[in-house]
Formats: C-alpha cells, structure tokens, sequence
C-alpha cells in the first residue's frame, strides 16, 4: 500500500522513535547528555545565578541609597559624593547615609530614598548597632556583624565576588600555559618533550608556600602579584593531560594526511590536534576553579592572601577562629565555600559524563 500522504502544510519529517536527529554536531549531543544530568544542570543555574547577583553587589547590598529626592531635586550617591550639607546637615564631610538625622531628612515630607536590599556595604562600619562587635544577626544586619562592625552579609557577598574572579583569571592563565607546554610536548616530541619534562620535575619541586612568604615579604601584597605567583605553578597538572592527548591525536590519519598535503605545523596544531584534544581540558576547568577559590582562602587565612581592607573568606575564617563565640561568622562563611565547592563539584560531575565518548544518547 502506499505510504499515507502527510497533511497539508506540514513541514516536520518524521524521525524514528529513539534514534537522534542526524543534523545534532557533537557539541549539541553533549550539552544534552549535561542537561540529562539534573544536578549537573541545576548545579550550573544556581552557580550562574549567584555569580550574576555577586557582579550586581553594589545594588544588592550598598550603604548608599540608589536614588534620593531631597527638596525637588534629584540626586544619585551610588555616583557622586553628596556633602552632609546638602540634605540639611552641618558638614561638608561626605553623608553617612546610616545616620538617624540624615534617615529622617530623607524621609520628611515629600522627600524620599531608594536604598538597596542590604543597606551596608563591605567596610561599612554599622556605628549605631545596639551589641557590642562581633554581634549576632538581627533584623538590621541578618547574618550579624564581624569584629569590626562590618555587615557580615556584605561581607560574603563582596568576597565570593573576589573569590570567583579571582579563581576564573587563574584558571584562565593555567589552561592557556598549560595548553601551550602541552601542545608543544606532545606534538613535538623527542627531545623537545624530553627537555620540558626535566623543567617540570624542577619547576615543580620548588617550595610555592615559601616563595609566597619570601614575595609577600618583599612586595606589597596584592592581587596582581598573588594571581602571578600562582599561575607560574597552576598549570603543570594539565599540561600532562594536554600532553598525552596531542602524542595519541598526532599519530592518526587525518594529521598525517594534512602533513602529506603540506600543512604547516602551527595550523596542524591549531585546527586539527587541538580541537580533539580539548575534552580533559574543558571537564577539569569547574575541579580547577574550585581548587582556585581553595588556594586564594587558604592564603587568605593564613595572612598571605588579598591586601587587608580586601573582602575576603578566608579572612573570615581566620576571624571565626579567633572568636570561637561569634558562631555566625564561621557558620556563615563556611556555608558559603561548601555551597560553592558542591556547586562546582557538581558541574565537573556532568561535565565529564557529557563529554566521555562512551556515553550514547539514550
């Protein structure tokens, strides 16, 4: 019997029950074997989402008010320093915006202030709490006050904010040295490869923890100085990886066929040995973050880390542990990096499942 016509305007061929739509490239494959994986998936949502609200911290938690409308006009702190003058006070000093004078100005009749969720930002010194510091949550600050004063919730907002991005530059800086030495390694070979793992035997038993002490000594600490000191040592583990993929890639046809043909071997590398070497790249990069944020707490702990003034965890973790009272802090803080870590955890998890090539699509 003949098939059975399609009806009229319908454009959607039929696919066998089961069998994936040819036209899916691997990529696409992938990315669905990851959002298969539940908790790999909603792992990565959570983490994008708090690294979204941490990039916005300063309309999130702020102790300037976003605007004011103050006598018919119209002012915005967040970008411009207003003297205490202008809305009614006695100094040409900046306005303490926490005030309870500058409050009931702002508040009187037609006049009115937008402040943001947490009206305190992370070295903001909360003057007018009723506890002595460190202070336990209250309805003014939710999660309490660290040894300062400071608003800890502002605290852990601005930190994992530093936290990340600093572990995002680092990863970044260890997956480029660490490609590079890899690719060079392995696609070389001989004594090319031979010379750079006797450097990676000694570059690698070099003490990192004492040239920290030495250079923190000796500099200034300081983010920028911190990031170089780490990523000089951050990418020896992957480049073995990298390494291993480029010596298994560059005995297969397709790179023999492109050396007959007289490719070069840069554009060898860069177009066809390097796109099918990227799998242990891409599933280390959520394990490598989380060992970044780990690095950067422990310095910081330990008083190596960002320079002081900076929001930080580990500084934190180190005020938790000299205040054994002030549970909130460490509690706090300590919920903040398992959440993170988990997250990450979680990511790297799926991330590998989606890109091993003995998964089939179900």
């Amino acid at each position: 019997m003949p098939d059975k016509p399609q009806a009229m305007g319908s454009t959607t061929p039929s696919v066998p029950v089961g069998v994936a739509p040819a036209a899916l490239s691997p990529s696409r494959r992938a990315w669905r074997r990851f959002q298969r994986n539940r908790l790999g998936y909603w792992s990565l949502l959570a983490f994008c989402a708090l690294v979204l609200v941490s990039l916005c911290a300063e309309l999130v938690s702020n102790d300037r008010p976003l605007i004011v409308r103050y006598e018919g006009q119209t002012y915005f702190p967040m970008l411009k320093d207003y003297p205490e003058k202008t809305f009614g006070g006695d100094f040409e000093t900046p306005t303490d915006y926490l005030d309870p004078f500058i409050r009931e100005r702002l508040s009187a009749g037609r006049n009115w202030a937008l402040y943001t969720l947490n009206p305190y930002g992370p070295n903001t010194l909360n003057y007018f709490a009723k506890a002595p510091n460190p202070s336990a949550p209250t309805a003014d600050n939710w999660l309490g006050t660290d040894d300062r004063g400071r608003d800890l919730l502002a605290q852990l907002l601005y930190g994992f904010r530093v936290s990340v991005l600093f572990a995002l530059a680092l990863t970044a800086s260890g997956v480029l040295l660490g490609v590079i030495t890899g690719a060079i390694q392995g696609f070389f070979g001989g004594r090319t490869d031979l010379a750079f793992q006797r450097f990676i035997e000694i570059w690698g038993s070099m003490p990192e923890l004492y040239l920290l002490i030495i250079f923190s000594a000796v500099f200034a600490p300081s983010i920028g100085l911190l990031l170089l000191l780490l990523s000089l040592f951050g990418w020896m583990g992957l480049s073995d990886y990298v390494r291993a993929e480029f010596l298994r890639n560059r005995q297969l046809d397709y790179v023999k066929a492109a050396r007959a043909l007289g490719v070069g071997n840069a554009q060898i590398i860069w177009r066809h040995i390097l796109p099918n070497s990227l799998t242990p790249v891409v599933t280390f990069l959520p394990f490598r973050m989380s060992a970044s944020i780990l690095a950067l707490t422990s310095l910081d702990f330990l008083g190596l880390g960002v320079p002081p003034g900076t929001p930080s965890l580990g500084e934190l973790l180190s005020q938790g542990k000299n205040s054994i009272d002030a549970w909130w802090i460490s509690l706090s803080t300590f919920a903040v990096l398992v959440v993170s870590l988990l997250l990450l955890t979680f990511m790297g998890d799926a991330l590998r499942d989606a890109l091993d090539p003995r998964k089939a699509d179900q």
